[in-house]
């Protein structure tokens, strides 16, 4: 592709022939969908999406043919001038469909070149027709023409989180060791939105030389001064099992100095259930949440280990108003191994949700990546599953797979990324430096959903116990 040259005006013969082989994928249907303004109840499904099949109405054949003419035959530098096209039938995600240009007529004024041009799918015509354009008199190449990336969001998975909680009360939540700008302009503003009611733990002194340096007035909020960072954690875990507050939020301390206040069973947090940790993925081209277990948590969790993470992760997503989720376990292939343990802990896991130890859930696995997200790539390699690409959990092996998988989907995908550590006494919210102000809000909007599910549960337990 980069060493590939137009074809100027006087280089194309009359006869010259260019085709073009493609096959519509869903990222084409949504955006044609959106061009042909099909986007109304009429044409979209009930999640947004454009159904299977679309009208072409010329949409679909002028682009491919558009391509052809610009990026192949004149090339690069050609502008169409006119057309005159007939369309037939409908076209579906996964058609194959063939685009050819020919040159018919060429005329020296303006530089125009008539195109006799045809869009096939086997041996049925979509379209045929002529397209004028005016050809290049210059020599362009690929490596001249620059190709930005467009990204369609199907949805806003996060703005139906931020709505699940409108005019609801905020929740307690000690911030701890919040010693830098990100972390207390964070809390902060989750404060001024009415998500939590922020306590401010740590270094009292550090706290204010960094509100002072940002002009952040402390007034309306209650300082808990400790001496150092660890201290933070430990104060903020005291906090939570004394009743003073419903959740917990990382600032600038390390991971590790939270998590190990957090973990002992005599003084820390923990439960019956095992802690792990769910990023949630707004994928702009996935049409549903998307959520990622264990990438913060569980370096290699076992079989065993991983009951509880996924019962977590469930769990999660029926506080985020999702009932049934579909649970995809990954591995690097879809049929159990002996030597590949991912798809042995597939296998357990599997059955035991068909024996109901995991509730709540569909689990299938084990399924690789693109398997798990995409029906497509399910039906090509005839995966019949009833979660194969209507994953809305991912439960990945280990740690580093997690990790690797929820950063690509954020830096490489475009995806808004938030997260919760489920399992404890209360939400937990890890912040990163790295951290938008978007993702901030709406780790605090899903911790702040779960601790309303947990006083919803305490006080159903108390109606009972006292009924």
């Amino acid at each position: 592709m980069n060493e590939f040259r137009n074809r100027t005006f006087s280089e194309i013969e009359i006869g010259a022939t260019a085709t073009f082989p493609h096959r519509l994928t869903r990222m084409d249907v949504d955006a044609l969908a959106l061009i042909s303004g099909e986007i109304d109840p009429f044409h979209v499904d009930t999640e947004g999406r454009p159904k299977k099949e679309i009208t072409t109405e010329g949409v679909a054949a002028e682009a491919l043919l558009s391509a052809l003419l610009k990026r192949r035959l004149p090339g690069p530098g050609t502008t169409i001038v006119s057309q005159e096209l007939r369309f037939w039938g409908t076209l579906a995600v996964g058609d194959e469909v063939i685009g050819t240009v020919t040159a018919r007529d060429k005329h020296e004024d303006g530089n125009l070149i008539v195109f006799d041009c045809r869009v096939s799918r086997g041996d049925d015509d979509i379209a045929s027709g002529t397209v004028t354009v005016a050809a290049p008199t210059e020599r362009i190449s690929y490596s001249q023409v620059a190709t930005p990336q467009v990204i369609l969001r199907r949805n806003d998975a996060f703005a139906r989180l931020f709505s699940l909680c409108k005019d609801t009360p905020p929740v307690t939540c000690a911030v701890v060791h919040p010693c830098d700008r990100n972390s207390l302009e964070g809390a902060l503003e989750a404060g001024n939105r009415g998500l939590i009611e922020p306590v401010l733990v740590g270094p009292e002194k550090k706290i204010r030389t960094v509100a002072d340096a940002e002009g952040l007035d402390l007034r309306p909020y209650r300082i808990v001064s400790t001496e150092h960072s660890l201290a933070a954690a430990e104060k903020a875990v005291a906090m939570v099992r004394a009743g003073e507050v419903e959740s917990l939020m990382k600032g600038s301390l390390h991971t590790d100095e939270l998590m190990a206040a957090v973990v002992p069973s005599a003084t820390g947090l923990r439960t019956a259930r095992r802690i792990s940790h769910v990023f949630l993925m707004d994928v702009p081209t996935y049409p549903r949440l998307l959520l990622v277990t264990d990438a913060a948590i569980n370096i290699a969790p076992t079989a065993k280990e991983k009951i509880d993470i996924v019962q977590n992760a469930i769990d999660l997503a029926h506080v985020l108003g999702i009932d049934q989720p579909h649970v995809a376990i990954l591995a690097a292939v879809e049929t159990v191994n002996p030597g590949m343990q991912a798809t042995i802990d597939a296998a357990i896991l599997c059955k035991m949700a068909d024996r109901g130890q995991i509730t709540g859930g569909i689990l299938d696995g084990p399924l690789a990546f693109d398997n798990a997200v995409s029906e497509e790539a399910a039906r090509i390699k005839k995966i019949v599953s009833p979660v194969a690409g209507k994953a809305d959990i991912l439960l990945v092996p280990d740690l580093e797979a997690g990790n690797i998988l929820a950063k690509q989907l954020e830096y490489l995908a475009g995806a808004n990324a938030a997260g919760i550590v489920f399992g404890a006494r209360v939400p937990i919210v890890l912040t990163s430096r790295a951290d938008t102000a978007r993702t901030r809000l709406t780790s605090a909007v899903v911790m702040k959903l779960v601790a309303q599910a947990r006083r919803s549960s305490i006080g159903s337990e108390l109606e009972v116990a006292h009924a």
